[in-house]
């Protein structure tokens, strides 16, 4: 099959995840036809991406959270403002989505939780295939525990998940666990797409703790934390532009410019792991056995930190207070259901893949009319 990848560009879970996909499907003997990746101008793609992709990259504008002035959670309203006013880019956005499904001919778009991917399907029908995949997904399934939030917030996250699967005929939802397939739904729940390299590296407990933030403003915390703990090893990755690979504070303190390997590497030595809870890298950790302090910076972290502490993974904790990792690394028990779940990724993804179920038989895209349910129910119940 001819399969084009579209891609939410924020943080660094999807494209891993879409490395991961990369690989297996072209190991199938698919064709990768295109990239696309949703870019904002606070986020830069990472250069390990650019290298690992095989398939040719384009990029084009896409809504996204802006950061609060001091980068830490995003800053709604200011978001909202910035989004409306450029909402004639990202129409030609959607223009230039359609002309490359209609250009590479693809037979299936795989979308990553990109809005606009959604958006497209909804004006313009092209007649590829979709198929959505993200842990995002999931919040959309009966048996997904919430935490306490907000309601309107929740209601917020629900429809704008529904609204990037307009027009799929399936939504891969990416879960810590096995859970029950809901075939009316056209929701198929699938472990989590970790790349080979997680998978074969074997994980050793160094001296030092390891950490990623989604939003560089976090460093100050970390570096709060460490003026009254000198003595403690710290890695710590971010993506704050034009710094160099390595921004070593002192001798005990370095902050690192993402980059894959570097990044596993590191996790696989840590003594623990300190995260703004993504989920790609809390799976990571997961795998690797490494106790984890999740620190949600959003919505989707916070429900990402509930469920991980469900199965075991750690704590979560409104700041960077490393004391609580140390804590944890001293009786951490590792989950081995949980290492056996990923161990099943392969063949479930080339089983939702099979040409015959989605070019023989031209699926009815199900997803699509439950979809464009919710969105007007929803559209209705925030303007009415």
């Amino acid at each position: 099959m001819r399969i084009l990848f579209i891609i939410q560009g924020e943080g660094r879970g999807h494209l891993t995840q879409a490395l991961t996909l990369e690989n297996i499907l072209s190991e199938e003997g698919h064709e990768i036809v295109s990239v696309l990746v949703g870019k904002s101008p606070v986020r830069q793609l990472p250069d390990f991406f650019k290298k690992k992709m095989k398939a040719p990259i384009d990029t084009f504008e896409s809504p996204n959270f802006l950061p609060s002035a001091k980068n830490k959670q995003p800053n709604l309203l200011k978001s909202i403002g910035y989004n409306i006013l450029r909402l004639h880019t990202y129409a030609s956005s959607i223009r230039f989505i359609h002309q490359k499904i209609k250009e590479t001919k693809a037979d299936v778009v795989v979308n990553f939780y990109e809005l606009l991917t959604g958006l497209t399907y909804l004006f313009c029908r092209p007649q590829a295939i979709m198929v959505c995949i993200a842990h995002q997904y999931l919040f959309l399934h009966p048996d997904f525990t919430f935490p306490k939030l907000n309601k309107v917030e929740l209601a917020s996250l629900k429809f704008f998940t529904q609204v990037t699967s307009i027009g799929a005929y399936k939504r891969l939802a990416l879960s810590f666990r096995k859970m029950r397939d809901l075939p009316s739904e056209g929701l198929v729940v699938i472990p989590p797409l970790l790349r080979k390299e997680v998978l074969e590296i074997e994980p050793t407990e160094g001296n030092y703790l390891h950490g990623y933030m989604v939003n560089y403003g976090f460093a100050e915390e970390i570096q709060n934390w460490h003026l009254a703990h000198s003595q403690i090893h710290l890695h710590f990755f971010w993506d704050k532009k034009d710094t160099p690979a390595q921004t070593q504070i002192d001798s005990t303190l370095t902050f690192h410019q993402l980059d894959d390997t570097s990044f596993l590497q590191y996790m696989a030595g840590a003594k623990a792991y300190a995260t703004t809870a993504g989920f790609e890298s809390v799976c990571e950790a997961l795998y690797l056995a490494k106790p984890i302090l999740m620190i949600p910076s959003h919505i989707e972290q916070i429900c990402n930190a509930y469920d991980a502490m469900q199965i075991g993974a750690g704590a979560t904790n409104e700041n960077f207070n490393l004391d609580i990792l140390l804590e944890l690394s001293k009786n951490h028990t590792p989950n081995l259901l949980f290492r056996n779940w990923v161990k099943q990724a392969r063949w479930i993804i080339l089983r939702e893949f099979r040409p015959d179920l989605l070019l023989e038989e031209r699926p009815t895209p199900l997803v699509q009319k439950i979809a464009t349910r919710w969105v007007v129910k929803l559209g209705h119940k925030f303007l009415f």
